[in-house]
Parts: C-alpha cells; structure tokens; sequence
C-alpha cells in the first residue's frame, strides 16, 4: 500500500489513487484505522427499548450483540462466545438470559457467564474471567451508535454542533417505515465519493435535477460531518408542505447518510464487504406510517429513492471498472462542486497516515 499525500488546498488536490479502492490490503488498513475507531451506526433504539430486547451486527468485523438489560442500560456486547466462538445470539428478539447457539453456554443481559452446562472437573476456571466485552454504546436522535475503541471521543463531541444544528427536529415520534439493502459492485468509497457531490446529477439523475434548484445547489462541510443543501425549484415527487423548503442532505464521517425531508427522514448506512463489495442499507422513518395517507407518501418516496439508487448503482459499478484501467490513477476535485469529495478525502488521510 504506497503512500498518499492529501493536499488541503482544494484548487491544487488530487484525489485518492484508484489502487485505494480495489486492495484487500487497504480495506484490511481501513477496518483497523476507520472502522474500528469511529462511532458506527448499529441500529435503532426502538429494538431495544425494553429490558431483554436485543439485536446483532457486525463492525469492522467484530460481532456485536447490543442489549438492554434488566436494570434498563443499553450495553453493548461481544457476540462471540468465551467458549468456543460461537454465537451468542442471532438476528434480534427478546429474551431473559442469552443463551450461545453453539454448546449452551449462557450469559446475563448484562454480559455476565452465567451456566456453564458440563463442564464438570474443569480446574483454574473462574466464570468472572469469562463475561463478554463490552463495548461503548450511546443514542442519538433515536439512532443507536457503537465505538469499539475505548479511547474515543464521547458521541456528542465527535458530532459536534450537529447535535445542535438537529436540535429543533423532534425525532421521538418518528418510526420505521421501510428498509431496503443493496449490494453494489464496488469500493464503499466510490458510493460515498459519488453521494458527496451534486456535481453528477445533471447527467446521471434526471429526475432530481428537474425538481431542484442545481445553480444553488451547495455543500457546507465541518469537522466530522459536512450537507449538501438541496433547495427545490418544482417539487412536484418530492413532498413537502412549502415548496421553499430545502432538502438537507448529512454525511456523518466515515459512512452514514441521513437524509432530512420536511416530513421525513432516511438513513443510508455505507457497509464494506470486500475491496470491490459494498452494502447500502436504507431506512425510512415518518410519523404514523401504518396511516393510509401516510402509507401513500411511503411507498411515492421509496419509489422515487430507488430510482436515484438504480441510476447511482450503474454509474459507481461503472467508475469501479474504470478505477482499474491501466491508464487512471488520480483525479482533480471541481473546486465548486467536489468540496465535499475533497473534505471526505482529508479526514480519510487523516484517519489513515
């Protein structure tokens, strides 16, 4: 893996070399220095809202089981059994006690090893020594974030004034409307590359550039997150009550979108799965989504997302060949309209050198 050298100043930048995005070397450098050490969204807190709720996920590939306990803490758990490695949970569900899969073994809600089924005549075996990690958990905004690395910084100071800036939304009464997975035939940073930038919709997304105001199309950036601000020209698919009404998009570093309707909100969760495989896990949330009239505007703003998903799929896997050829390495960030791009690719260096 050689060497690269982000330069800060965006008129004079390249972008990152295209071997970055079909190495397994790279992603294995990722999971330890990225993925291993930012706060992660892992789920929603309606999945644990009740003591024994709990569901499973995977990070930088730690198995994790995420549970609310009987005292009513959310924790954060290894899923991996003290035994053998087997599964301590599956999926997600309610349960008094976690029981693994594998040989029986059973933990508290709490992590602690609780029964330990034959293991009569085992010597120097002290069941405090075999409770599983923990990892550290918090919520915000109803979204539920893990961070394997105990020396982070709390949720709240990596967010930083976004906390503030999403403070007047409430989000307590919103709840899952819908949830689609793809999977994509490239680099986890070519998906994240190409939703940085407005710069494409012109040619790649018809549909949306009809019903936005591209000349003011603009990304602010800060420190850990940065919007692309969308303001509507004629919104005739995208619902909104005030057509003055602006669509902010959010990317939180490394790799989650939240994307901010006036009646809604999306998130679009970024998941490598090898050096040329990615995960792209959308969930919508709205206020009363069982309503009839509600469940109109779900399945016309689902609609209207598959459509730009299809056409970002076909250009990304297409940039993912091109990443390839022999005859590109790097390229040159449009100072305008890539500073999105540009500032992604400065935390990236940081994060990696």
């Amino acid at each position: 893996m050689t060497s690269y050298r982000f330069d800060p100043r965006l008129a004079y930048a390249r972008t990152i070399p295209s071997h970055y995005y079909f190495d397994q070397a790279v992603l294995d450098a990722e999971n330890r220095n990225i993925f291993s050490r930012t706060w992660q969204f892992a789920g929603r807190a309606d999945q644990v809202r009740d003591a024994g709720q709990f569901f499973t996920t995977t990070i930088a590939d730690e198995p994790l089981l995420i549970v609310r306990g009987s005292d009513g803490e959310l924790r954060a758990l290894s899923n991996v059994c003290r035994h053998r490695a087997g599964p301590v949970a599956r999926g997600e569900g309610k349960r008094p006690v976690l029981q693994c899969g594998y040989h029986g073994w059973t933990y508290g809600l709490d992590g602690r090893l609780l029964q330990t089924p034959e293991m009569a005549g085992i010597e120097c075996f002290d069941r405090a020594d075999f409770s599983l990690p923990h990892f550290r958990v918090e919520v915000w905004n109803e979204l539920v974030f893990v961070n394997l690395d105990p020396a982070a910084a709390p949720l709240g100071d990596f967010l930083g004034d976004l906390v503030g800036r999403l403070a007047p939304r409430d989000y307590a009464g919103y709840r899952l409307a819908a949830r689609k997975d793809w999977t994509i035939d490239c680099n986890w940073k070519v998906y994240v590359d190409n939703y940085l930038e407005g710069y494409h919709i012109p040619i790649v997304h018809p549909g949306l550039f009809r019903e936005i105001d591209y000349p003011n199309y603009r990304t602010e950036t800060r420190a850990s997150y940065s919007i692309q601000h969308a303001p509507l020209k004629r919104p005739e698919r995208i619902r909104v009550n005030d057509p003055a009404d602006d669509i902010d998009y959010f990317w939180i570093w490394p790799n989650l979108m939240l994307n901010v309707y006036p009646d809604n909100f999306s998130t679009n969760l970024i998941v490598p799965l090898g050096p040329e495989k990615t995960l792209t896990i959308f969930e919508w949330h709205f206020r009363d989504p069982d309503a009839p009239d509600v469940r109109q505007r779900i399945d016309e703003t689902i609609a209207f997302s598959d459509e730009i998903q299809i056409e970002d799929i076909d250009i990304c896997q297409a940039v993912q060949r091109g990443l390839r050829s022999t005859t590109y390495d790097s390229g040159r960030y449009s100072p305008s309209r890539e500073n999105g791009v540009h500032h992604f690719h400065g935390l990236y260096a940081a994060a990696m050198f």
